[in-house]
């Protein structure tokens, strides 16, 4: 019996990015195709098959732990972008000032789709599979504050709920501009005891 369920709802891909360097700067390049292994986009500072754990996940293993890398990819959608920017009071949020490997467009509150769910390339198969929710940091604020002084301090604040999802590859392909991501949802129930397992951890 499948385990996942093909939905209606499809994006469009408007924006393909990489960064080659962290360490340097956060902003991504744009791309018009990114081919993708199973270790991610090679030219990628995040690509890989493992990475080294980072605040993240400090209660699960001490910072710099080699763990399997499955957040490759950073996807963000338009429409959040564009509610983070009409909340920071500014006219547009480039992609490449936040460090996004990918933006969609067309799937409605797309920061909280669930974990585990695919994202299938119609015209090549090539799929990534969501890992979870990503969180806003601080670390976009000094890229914002370059083209918009006094704003950058309030990215975080304007993008919790709308980061987009990390991913990793699943099948290995090419994604191109324009392309459009089916999304394929889990076929199981939410955990009835999430809630009073989130309180406990707090």
């Amino acid at each position: 019996m499948p385990a996942l369920i093909p939905t209606d709802y499809t994006a469009r891909v408007t924006w393909l990015g990489h960064n080659a360097d962290r360490d340097a700067a956060l902003e991504t390049a744009p791309l018009d195709e990114m081919p993708l292994t199973f270790a991610g986009y090679a030219a990628e500072s995040r690509a890989g098959l493992t990475r080294p754990s980072d605040s993240r996940v400090l209660d699960q293993y001490p910072r710099g732990t080699e763990i399997r890398n499955v957040r490759q990819l950073s996807i963000l959608s338009a429409e959040d972008l564009a509610a983070i920017a009409a909340e920071m009071g500014i006219d547009t949020l480039h992609p490449a000032w936040v460090g996004t490997s990918m933006v969609v467009e067309g799937i409605p509150d797309f920061s909280h789709i669930p974990p585990s769910s695919r994202l299938q390339c119609e015209a090549t198969g090539t799929t990534l599979t969501v890992d979870m929710e990503n969180r806003p940091c601080m670390l976009p604020a000094p890229v914002i504050e370059k083209s918009h002084p006094g704003r950058g301090k309030a990215f975080k604040a304007a993008a919790q709920g709308r980061r987009g999802v990390t991913a990793w590859v699943e099948r290995e392909g090419v994604i191109r501009l324009g392309a459009t991501l089916r999304l394929h949802v889990p076929d199981q129930p939410a955990w009835p005891h999430l809630d009073a397992a989130r309180q406990i951890a707090g």
